[in-house]
């Protein structure tokens, strides 16, 4: 695959640094980690839901942090001292991960569970009063609603 230098691009833009670091991102997706996995869902208009397979983790384990538009989902499972069990086989991974998911603007998370082996995060996209649509009323039989001041 290609490897593109955005260094210049750096150098000669100011207040870029975020856009530039978000398309970083997406040019080293051979680099982006597969573990553990997860689903994005889309739970209504403007609320999502982001699953992830946690299996063995318990809630002490995980730690679930937002910070600049980043949501950081971390696993870390502390060493069990009083069990000494011979594993003849391991299938289930219980590493260390550090899962991170870029959010929009005005996407905030509501809360998160814990069930069945999966993390749940529900995220909520919450739209300002400026930005959402407005109606505008439209006058007819030649009324104005807006009356034009006169030179003097």
């Amino acid at each position: 695959m290609r490897q593109y230098d955005l260094a210049p691009l750096y150098r000669n833009t100011v207040g870029f640094d975020r856009l530039f670091s978000m398309l970083d991102q997406l040019v080293s997706v051979d680099a982006a980690p597969s573990y553990p996995p997860y689903n994005i869902e889309r739970t209504g208009e403007n609320a999502y839901r982001i699953s992830i397979a946690v299996a063995g983790f318990t809630d002490r384990d995980l730690t679930i942090e937002v910070k600049e538009n980043t949501l950081s989902v971390r696993g870390e499972r502390k060493p069990d001292e009083e069990r000494k069990v011979d594993v003849l086989h391991q299938g289930i991974a219980a590493r260390s991960f550090d899962r991170r998911f870029q959010l929009a603007d005005g996407v905030q998370v509501t809360g998160a569970a814990l069930e069945n082996g999966l993390l749940h995060l529900d995220l909520v996209r919450e739209i300002p009063e400026a930005k959402k649509p407005k109606l505008i009323p439209i006058s007819s039989n030649g009324t104005r609603t807006i009356e034009a001041k006169q030179a003097a």
